[in-house]
């Protein structure tokens, strides 16, 4: 789910995942656990049993009741806050840096609700997001959301809110102006990634670090990594090995942004396009402010100069065992930035859990080939509707609790992963992560 918040995490006695379905569905924890992986080993599943009492108090979280709350609202109205300017340009600014601007539910929820908002209000042009510091644009979700409140009811509301927020992002029929300066890992590429025009600095860092806390790169970044170079081998590439883009020129040959402005320039920019007047063609508009302020990266691209080797490991036809060896093989080269990059992908893939590795692999290459072939994965619905089960099921696993545990809680870096290596991961157990959800879960509606 992303690159979480560090700062405020739980203790490690909330990393539990009780499987509440909802009140009135009679399906146990158990039960529902074995639904969703029926040849899993049961000390693969992770989840407590409550009694009925115990389950009435820790269950009673709801959208209603959250929308009742004034103190818990109030925090999103702090953290993610919209102005509409008197020319038309809307802005919302993440404003939570003391945690790097990482998204919680409500402040999704309350995102959500402004594009919603300014989509029908006929005085706003364009949508400008931006963060309130110079570190991060977004690093992410916040991953003491899933450790507090981890009931399965908690989950399918949290995953919802991601979810279709970002769908809203991707198809917004308004400019829609993402200022990724600084850290931009996770949902944070999630709320810029999808959008249209996506700025990016020297400062700008961008990743997709999920398989090292035992989960995968969601947030539709299957869907975007379909669309790199090397038929979607680079943003394999990228979302297996959780490798960080530093430079504009990668950024902008991945995709991730779509114009370079030097973060000096950012104000400058910012200015003009509240003094713009607009026609009735924004779109127009403000791809002629971005010419304007955008200039070309000094350094050409490393993952360009690198695509033979990237393609030749991280192509949909290769298992990740081949994907290793075949790096191996990159390690004896005679280029030294062939054998650094050999070196530095062999460790990133080392850092992930080895199902969530099998499991990235084969919804990568499902996504890529969908987006060339046209299936269901040729729209980002279709994606999302598809990683909205596999989000459930993952963030049910043992990998996420004790990749938490070993990253961000005791930070000892030694995750104990179940299955412990690839040659122990079941190939049946993630096929059945992209099956439908049981009774009783609806799928994700967008």
């Amino acid at each position: 789910m992303k690159c979480f918040s560090v700062s405020k995490l739980a203790t490690r006695s909330s990393l539990r995942f009780p499987l509440f379905v909802f009140p009135n569905n009679p399906i146990s924890p158990a039960v529902f656990a074995a639904d969703c992986f029926p040849s899993l080993p049961s000390r693969c599943r992770r989840f407590s049993v409550y009694s009925d009492a115990s389950k009435s108090s820790l269950g009673r979280v709801s959208l209603s009741n959250r929308d009742k709350n004034l103190s818990t609202m109030a925090g999103a109205e702090e953290f993610v806050k919209g102005n509409v300017y008197p020319n038309g340009v809307a802005v919302i600014t993440l404003d939570r840096p003391k945690a790097l601007n990482a998204m919680n539910l409500d402040m999704d929820i309350k995102y959500k609700q402004i594009l919603e908002e300014w989509e029908s209000d006929p005085k706003v042009k364009c949508v400008l997001i931006e963060g309130s510091s110079r570190r991060a644009f977004c690093a992410g979700g916040d991953v003491k959301q899933i450790t507090f409140k981890n009931t399965l009811s908690d989950m399918i509301e949290v995953f919802t809110a991601e979810y279709s927020l970002i769908c809203k992002i991707s198809e917004y029929r308004k400019p829609y102006i993402s200022l990724m300066d600084g850290i931009t890992m996770g949902f944070g590429i999630g709320l810029s990634g999808h959008g249209r025009y996506r700025v990016v600095t020297e400062r700008t860092v961008l990743a997709m670090p999920e398989n090292g806390i035992g989960l995968f790169p969601d947030v539709g970044f299957s869907y975007i990594a379909a669309q790199t170079p090397g038929g979607g081998s680079v943003g394999a590439y990228l979302g297996m090995t959780g490798k960080r883009i530093s430079t504009p020129s990668d950024a902008l040959y991945v995709g991730l942004g779509t114009h370079y402005v030097p973060s000096g320039n950012l104000g400058s920019l910012k200015e003009a396009l509240l003094a713009s007047t607009f026609s009735e063609d924004a779109h127009k508009d403000v791809t002629a402010l971005l010419a304007k302020y955008s200039s070309n990266p000094e350094s050409e691209a490393q993952l360009k100069l690198l695509l033979p080797q990237i393609t030749s490991c991280f192509s949909a036809d290769k298992s990740v065992k081949e994907i290793i060896e075949e790096l191996k093989k990159h390690q004896q080269s005679s280029e030294a930035p062939v054998v650094e990059w050999a070196n530095d992908a062999l460790q990133g893939l080392g850092k992930g859990a080895p199902f969530s590795l099998c499991l990235t692999h084969n919804y990568f290459s499902r996504v890529a080939s969908g987006y060339k072939h046209g299936n269901e994965f040729i729209a980002l619905n279709g994606v999302m509707k598809t990683e909205y089960r596999i989000a459930l099921r993952s963030s049910l696993r043992n990998d996420f609790a004790e990749g938490v545990r070993a990253v961000l809680i005791d930070k000892d870096q030694n995750p104990k992963w179940n299955p412990p290596s690839l040659d122990e991961v079941n190939p049946k157990e993630v096929e059945e992560v992209f099956e439908p959800l049981g009774p009783g879960i609806e799928e994700l509606k967008v």
